[in-house]
C-alpha cells in the first residue's frame, strides 16, 4: 500500500502527495492534491488498477497529442488509400494539430473535447466535425492500447447529425439527353448502366473485359491524389465482375478490337480521364447546359397549357452510379443482384442506402403476390369466410346445379 503526506507549498499553503509502489516495485510519487481526501482516492484509484492489472503509469500521459498523431498517422499510410489518407491528413493539419497538438495527452478532458466538437459545428458540415472526432478519438485510443491512457476521453461526445442529402436519380431518356452533350458519351452511359464507380470505372483495361459474355472485371481503382492518378485496389477491396447491356456491346467490342491488351477501355487508352472539376468541368458544363434545354422545355410547355416535362436534376458523376441502382430496381432486380453490382459489402449495405427505392419494389411485390393468388383460388377461401359458406359447400352446390342442368 501506499502513504499520504502532507507538505508546505513555496506559497506557505498546505497541500498533500501519495508515494507508492509502481507494478515494478519501484518507488514513485504524485503531488499537488488540495484535500487529503482527494489524495486518499487517488491512492485508492491507483492501488485498484494495479490490482486489475490495467495501472497506466502518470508519466507516459505526458508525451504530446502531436507525437502520437504523427506515430498513429505513419502507421495507418499503409492500409488506407491514398484518397483517404490525404483526406485525414488535412484534417489533422488544420482542425486537430492545432488544437490539441501541444497538449499533453493526459491532461485532456472529455469536457474539453465536447466543447470542442460543439464549436466546431458551428461552422462546418456534420461530416467535417465527424471525422475531426474521430481523428483525435483514434489518436487517444491508440495511447490506450499501449498504455498511456487508462481510457480515452474522446468517447461517448455528442455529435452533430448527418443530414442525408436526398439523391437525384435519371430516367433512360435524361441518361440519354446527359450522354447527347456529355465529352465522353460512352464512359456517362457505362456508368449508369453498370454502377461503377468513377475511379473503378476509368481504371478499367481492355484486359478487364469479356466481350463475349457482356462482362467486366473490376480489379483496380483510380484515385486522383494531387496531380497524381494513383492505382489500388476497389473501395471494399474486393475485385467483381459487373455485366454491360447489349446496346453498349459494339462500343466495347470496337474499343477491344482496336486497342491492346493493357490500353485504357476509356478516353484514348493511354490516359486516364481525370475527374470532372465540380463547377467548371465537362460533366457539370453537360448537366448545366441540358438543365438549361429543360427548362425552356418547361416554360414553352407550360405556355401551351400542356404537361412539361420533369427538370433536369443537378447530378454529379457519382449520381450515375445511384442511377443505375434505380434502373436495376425498376427493371425488377433484387437486393442481392444489386448488392453484387455494386459491390458493397452486403445486402444490408444495399438496403439501406437505397431503402426508398425498394419502397416502391415492395408494392410491385404485393401486387405481383396478389396476381398469382387469384390465379390459385386463394381469394375464394377469405370469400366463403365473408359468407359464411365454406368453400367447399359452395363448390359442390355448384357441381350439383351442373349436373341437374
Amino acid at each position: 500500500m501506499g502513504s499520504v503526506h502532507a507538505y508546505e507549498t513555496a506559497s506557505g499553503g498546505r497541500q498533500y502527495r501519495i508515494i507508492y509502489r509502481r507494478p515494478d516495485h519501484t518507488q514513485t510519487q504524485e503531488r499537488g492534491f488540495r484535500t487529503k481526501r482527494a489524495a486518499e482516492l487517488r491512492l485508492a484509484e491507483l492501488e485498484l488498477a494495479k490490482h486489475r492489472g490495467d495501472y497506466v503509469d502518470p508519466s507516459e500521459a505526458r508525451i504530446t497529442a502531436r507525437m502520437v498523431g504523427a506515430a498513429w498517422l505513419e502507421s495507418r499510410a499503409g492500409d488506407l488509400k491514398p484518397s483517404t489518407l490525404r483526406t485525414i491528413e488535412s484534417a489533422w493539419k488544420i482542425h486537430v494539430e492545432p488544437k490539441w497538438g501541444d497538449r499533453q495527452i493526459g491532461s485532456i478532458r472529455h469536457s474539453e473535447v465536447q466543447t470542442w466538437v460543439a464549436s466546431l459545428a458551428k461552422t462546418h458540415s456534420a461530416t467535417t466535425v465527424r471525422r475531426c472526432h474521430e481523428l483525435l478519438a483514434g489518436v487517444l485510443e491508440v495511447a490506450v492500447r499501449d498504455r498511456r491512457l487508462s481510457r480515452n476521453v474522446a468517447r461517448d461526445i455528442k455529435l452533430p447529425r448527418k443530414v442525408g442529402k436526398e439523391r437525384a436519380y435519371l430516367t433512360h431518356a435524361q441518361v440519354a439527353e446527359l450522354a447527347a452533350i456529355a465529352k465522353h458519351p460512352d464512359l456517362v452511359v457505362f456508368l449508369a448502366y453498370t454502377g461503377l464507380r468513377w475511379g473503378e470505372a476509368t481504371a478499367l483495361r481492355i484486359k478487364h473485359v469479356d466481350a463475349v459474355r457482356r462482362r467486366v472485371r473490376v480489379e483496380e481503382n483510380a484515385v486522383e491524389v494531387g496531380s497524381q492518378v494513383i492505382i489500388g485496389t476497389p473501395k471494399t477491396h474486393e475485385k467483381r465482375t459487373v455485366p454491360y447491356p447489349v446496346f453498349l456491346a459494339p462500343v466495347i467490342e470496337h474499343l477491344v478490337a482496336t486497342r491492346s491488351r493493357d490500353a485504357l477501355l476509356f478516353g484514348d487508352g493511354d490516359h486516364f480521364i481525370r475527374r470532372a472539376k465540380s463547377t467548371t468541368g465537362w460533366f457539370n458544363s453537360a448537366v448545366l447546359q441540358v438543365r438549361g434545354e429543360t427548362q425552356e422545355r418547361i416554360e414553352a410547355a407550360t405556355a401551351a397549357g400542356v404537361r412539361p416535362p420533369h427538370p433536369f436534376p443537378r447530378v454529379t458523376p457519382h449520381d450515375l452510379r445511384h442511377t443505375a441502382a434505380s434502373l436495376a430496381i425498376s427493371a425488377g432486380a433484387n437486393v442481392k443482384a444489386v448488392q453484387r453490382m455494386l459491390g458493397h459489402a452486403s445486402a444490408a449495405m444495399t438496403l439501406d442506402t437505397y431503402a426508398d427505392l425498394f419502397d416502391d419494389d415492395l408494392d410491385n411485390v404485393a401486387d405481383a403476390l396478389a396476381r398469382a393468388a387469384d390465379a390459385s383460388g386463394v381469394g375464394d377461401v377469405l370469400t366463403s369466410l365473408e359468407s359464411g359458406v365454406p368453400t367447399r359447400s359452395r363448390r359442390a352446390s355448384s357441381a350439383s346445379d351442373s349436373t341437374i342442368n
